[in-house]
């Protein structure tokens, strides 16, 4: 069991929101991560642990949105469903930060940083939702910036398997602490 302190410690989810969630993704069903982000989102906030809920959105023009001249785009919708950038119903509770984002990190242009620095926050648990994406590429700025991060594996998927399990495998041992949402607990 990895026992994090709660008053220095952070729940980062990313992207449980409509649009995400509607996605096909493996290993692990967007329902069952779904599941794991409320339940440790529900123990984190029972033992005062701070739970910053991360989601994507862009203007309808796609104005903010990031240049999309790449040569494998995600994809080629020219408008998004008007609640593709909600959070999963029941998610937020009061208290929770949320955090908007336009591109695939929680941190570039937004205010997560301050937030969590203000807080005392030196350690983030992070999951969600793409593992090699979003995740990935929060953790990497997290890393960067400091903060001892911990990914439980069984609350983070993918769009394919094999990228998921690269990530898992190859990269995030090099940036965090990997292991599972039953192996996090929070204690002074």
């Amino acid at each position: 069991m990895l026992t994090l302190d709660p008053k220095t410690t952070a729940l980062v989810l990313i992207d449980l929101q409509s649009g995400i969630l509607s996605l096909p993704v493996t290993p692990h069903s967007s329902q069952e991560v779904l599941a794991k982000g409320r339940k440790l989102a529900e123990t984190a906030r029972a033992a005062g642990v701070c739970v910053a809920l991360v989601h994507v959105g862009f203007a309808p023009d796609f104005a903010d949105a990031p240049p999309h001249n790449v040569d494998s785009p995600l994809s080629t919708a020219t408008a998004l469903p008007a609640n593709w950038s909600d959070l999963a119903p029941g998610l937020q509770q009061e208290g929770d930060l949320v955090i908007l984002k336009r591109q695939w990190g929680a941190f570039t242009g937004t205010d997560l940083d301050l937030q969590l620095r203000r807080r005392g926050i030196r350690t983030i648990v992070l999951a969600g939702i793409a593992t090699n994406f979003g995740v990935e590429s929060t953790l990497r700025h997290a890393w960067e910036l400091g903060y001892d991060v911990v990914v439980p594996e069984d609350a983070c998927t993918s769009l394919n398997k094999e990228m998921h399990e690269m990530t898992i495998t190859h990269v995030f041992p090099r940036l965090c602490r990997v292991t599972t949402t039953q192996d996090i607990g929070f204690s002074a």
